[in-house]
């Protein structure tokens, strides 16, 4: 039996930070923990069509700071920030403490390997063919600047009647390798035959930074020379 270790986990202290930044006593230790995934499980369930990559959860004396990196930040707002109010209530009769509710927008979802992940999940519980769902997510990535990207799914896939994995990659995603930046995600699709998970690796480069499509490229030059035409 193969021995996994999570590819952020192994590279905490590398270059990657802990999804929860604060210090506690062994006695505060444990309840702090489960009141993290609390917080984590309720905003998940609150925002499931935010796009929710990743939570960060800070806490000092009296007070909790949870920060929602999102791909559509508008949906947790709401008209004139009413839903985001409603979320911090929520978020402070659960920890029973001042809580800071700060929104980030993510840029460039399709290099993000939990949002990929979960776009693939909700493209399979529409019936779309895995496969399909994988190659283009996977050349949408690649169109983004990565390194290299991985998929693995594992369940009844496409409704079969015994279990199996799929798996596919494009370019370089060396799992081995500390200093490479490897960006992990999981997800799981509830279908009709069953639950079906998946996983994400995306390996970007330092400094990433996304790339624009080449479609979108091309209509901002012939914008740009359409101008200088005009005289603009």
């Amino acid at each position: 039996m193969g021995q996994k270790v999570n590819p952020v986990g192994f590279r905490v202290g590398v270059n990657h930070a802990w999804g929860s930044r604060w210090f506690a006593s062994k006695k505060n230790f444990g309840p702090y923990l489960i009141e993290d995934q609390k917080i984590r499980d309720l905003c998940k369930a609150k925002l499931a069509e935010a796009g929710i990559s990743k939570i960060l959860i800070e806490r000092y004396a009296s007070r909790v700071r949870v920060t929602l990196f999102s791909a559509r930040p508008g949906v947790i707002m709401g008209r004139k920030g009413v839903d985001v109010e409603a979320i911090r209530t929520d978020l402070e009769k659960l920890t029973k403490k001042e809580v800071y509710l700060e929104v980030k927008e993510v840029q460039g979802p399709d290099a993000d390997a939990q949002l990929v992940a979960e776009s693939i999940a909700l493209q399979l519980e529409r019936r779309i063919a895995l496969k399909r769902a994988m190659k283009r997510a996977m050349k949408v990535a690649m169109d983004m600047g990565v390194d290299g990207i991985k998929v693995r799914a594992g369940g009844r896939i496409n409704g079969a009647e015994i279990a199996r994995v799929e798996w596919s990659r494009e370019g370089k995603v060396p799992l081995h390798t500390l200093r490479a930046n490897i960006d992990y995600g999981f997800a799981e699709a509830n279908t009709t035959a069953g639950k079906i998970g998946l996983k994400v690796w995306i390996c970007k480069k330092e400094g990433f930074q996304v790339r624009t499509p080449r479609n979108e490229r091309r209509g901002g030059e012939r914008r740009e020379r359409q101008d200088r035409k005009e005289g603009k």
